[in-house]
């Protein structure tokens, strides 16, 4: 008898969140900061930067309520840690939206020292629109300000929407372990799932 079993899983729905720990442990502080963000009962998966054609965005709060404990989610996160007092940090996921509901949009994932939550978030966007905007065929400068590149890309009339999720935080005054975390989760939707079996 042989198996043959083919798993096909196209999110149909995805949420963004974002937490900060600290903890005298540097793992630690990475459990509390997805406790923070709502995910840490979750097993989760690093995935690359596409965003699925009309994949939905749906609330923190539903998203949540739609994974149980010990689920493997399928993510696109960054994370930044240091232990070092009062350092600033910062961690982003960027994304990318087409106006062609059948064309697929792009996620991307910034983490970096210095930068305040605007700039990182302001980054991270303009990752997600410059890869979406090559694969579209818009032409731009890479040296343009991100302000200057944003409105051209919604100007062509085929990027419909970026956006952002950031974290950031200062490092803990005594030199606790601070981590910053930033995610867009997947959420399976088991009727778009097929597995097909074969007996032989």
């Amino acid at each position: 008898m042989s198996f043959n079993i083919k798993l096909r899983m196209v999110p149909k729905k995805i949420f963004f969140t974002k937490g900060v720990g600290t903890h005298k442990e540097k793992l630690a502080s990475f459990e509390l900061a997805l406790r923070d963000a709502g995910i840490a009962y979750c097993n989760l998966i690093l995935v690359s930067s596409i965003f699925p054609p009309g994949c939905k965005k749906i609330s923190k709060e539903e998203g949540v309520k739609l994974i149980r404990p010990g689920e493997i989610i399928f993510c696109v996160y960054d994370r930044e840690q240091t232990n070092e007092p009062n350092r600033l940090i910062a961690a982003s996921v960027g994304v990318a939206i087409p106006a062609d509901q059948d064309q697929h949009g792009y996620l991307s994932e910034h983490h970096a020292y210095g930068e305040t939550e605007e700039k990182a978030g302001e980054y991270a966007e303009d990752l997600a629109a410059s890869m979406l905007a090559t694969t579209l065929g818009i032409e731009f400068n890479s040296d343009t300000a991100w302000d200057e590149r944003e409105q051209l890309f919604k100007m062509s009339g085929k990027i419909v929407k970026t956006s952002n999720m950031t974290q950031s935080a200062i490092g803990n005054k005594d030199g606790l372990w601070t981590t910053v975390f930033a995610a867009a989760v997947f959420v399976e939707d088991n009727n778009d799932n097929t597995m097909e079996q074969k007996t032989a």
